[in-house]
């Protein structure tokens, strides 16, 4: 019950609205009221933002062989030394090329390597590092995400959409002994997604803005899921510009099953973020 309602707690932010809103689907937006907020965040057409979070994660991971190479699972910031806490850029941006209808784009990367003494030995892609092995481990992450929203409930101060895209997913791993063995390996695993939206305007000037993709998959090689989520709160003090913080949170889980190996990692990508926006 505790793992069904981690991933369930962030449609509390959105349900309630949802239920409201299920006989006004079909509504065109009212036209504002003199009292109602008018934020450029539910307005525009187009958004970039350019920004990064303070990221901290957890990495676990297992390469196996194909042969019959079980591996052990890696933690790559407790065992290995990688660090759990790193400054991570972001770009994002959306387009409303319809009234209720959008493009939304993003994307990330961390990349982070440490090198340490091990205290105890790890299989890796059938690779055998002995206790008191200098080891170099990398980790890189890059995630790529495309979706199409469509607002089934919209007013001149709110919002509220569903849509389907793809999580992009790029994942590098390595371990290299001081002058051994080395071993990598990389996976980019298109994830589709379902995802949902909501922006409120509170003032003018101020806004709220949340999202939740979720994915559950098992298709072809690749068997696991995702889950992200973003809470923001935009202040728009320019016509243009604006300012935003908030929390972004990225769970992934996959198993990649290859010919001549198998890999299974699981991250938790999480922390408080700042951008800025340009809009118009």
């Amino acid at each position: 019950m505790r793992k069904l309602a981690h991933w369930l707690w962030p449609l509390l932010f959105v349900a309630p609205l949802a239920a409201n809103a299920a006989d006004e689907v079909n509504k065109e937006p009212a036209a504002p009221a003199a009292s109602t907020p008018q934020h450029r965040l539910l307005n525009d057409r187009f958004r970039l933002s350019l920004g990064g979070f303070r990221a901290e994660s957890t990495t676990e991971a297992r390469l196996s062989t194909a042969s019959g190479g079980a591996g052990v699972d890696v933690n790559f910031e407790d065992l290995l030394g990688l660090d759990p806490i790193k400054l991570v850029g972001e770009g994002s941006l959306y387009w409303r090329f319809a009234e209720r209808w959008r493009i939304d784009l993003g994307y990330f990367s961390l990349n982070r390597n440490g090198t340490r003494t091990l205290d105890t030995s790890v299989d890796w892609g059938g690779v055998t590092y002995p206790i008191g092995t200098s080891v170099t481990a990398n980790y890189r992450l890059s995630d790529l995400r495309a979706a199409v929203g469509y607002s089934f409930f919209r007013r001149p101060d709110k919002e509220l959409g569903v849509g389907f895209g793809l999580h992009k997913a790029g994942i590098e791993t390595s371990l290299e002994a001081a002058g051994g063995a080395a071993t990598s390996q990389s996976v980019t695993a298109p994830l589709p997604f379902v995802t949902l939206y909501g922006n409120f305007a509170l003032t003018d000037s101020w806004a709220f803005s949340t999202r939740i993709d979720w994915l559950s998959l098992s298709y072809d090689k690749y068997s696991g899921g995702i889950r992200a989520s973003a809470v923001d709160f935009v202040y728009q003090p320019f016509n243009h510009w604006a300012f935003g913080f908030g929390f972004h949170n990225l769970t992934l889980k996959l198993d990649v099953n290859n010919p001549d190996s198998k890999m299974q990692t699981r991250i938790v990508f999480q922390g408080p973020a700042a951008f800025v926006s340009f809009s118009y």
